[in-house]
């Protein structure tokens, strides 16, 4: 069962970024992680939240501009020393289009990544002994 990822298209103007805060105030929606990647006009924020089908239909009901993305997210069994051994586990026969630190306990990590193939990536990961994160 793959994690859901919020993307946000934001513009890249003042208070955009606190309306969107708000709404997640009045819908008691936690942000776990984020990722941000920006222009000069505008910014793709990709969230994982609490509860990302309500973060979705209410950004959207103030005009934002939201979709959910299957996404795997995968416990670090050793910390940040043991990203090689997820990457090299993954990347042998996948592309990561893109990932980003999930800290998800007090000194335990994971990282998401956007990548083709969800159910067979977590399926292949799960047989190597990794701990998905749903």
């Amino acid at each position: 069962m793959a994690l859901k990822q919020l993307s946000v298209f934001l513009e890249n103007r003042e208070g955009r970024l606190e309306d969107l805060f708000q709404v997640f105030e009045a819908n008691n929606i936690e942000i776990h992680s984020f990722s941000l990647a920006e222009s000069s006009e505008y910014g793709i924020l990709r969230l994982i939240v609490s509860n990302p089908e309500i973060a979705k239909e209410e950004l959207r009901a103030v005009d934002f501009s939201a979709s959910l993305t299957d996404v795997v997210a995968v416990r670090l069994p050793g910390g940040f020393d043991s990203l090689k051994s997820v990457t090299d586990a993954v990347t042998s026969e996948y592309n990561i289009e893109y990932m980003y630190v999930l800290s998800t306990e007090k000194d335990k990590q994971a990282i998401v990544f956007k990548i083709k193939n969800v159910e067979e990536v977590e399926k292949s990961l799960e047989e190597k002994g990794f701990t998905l994160i749903h």
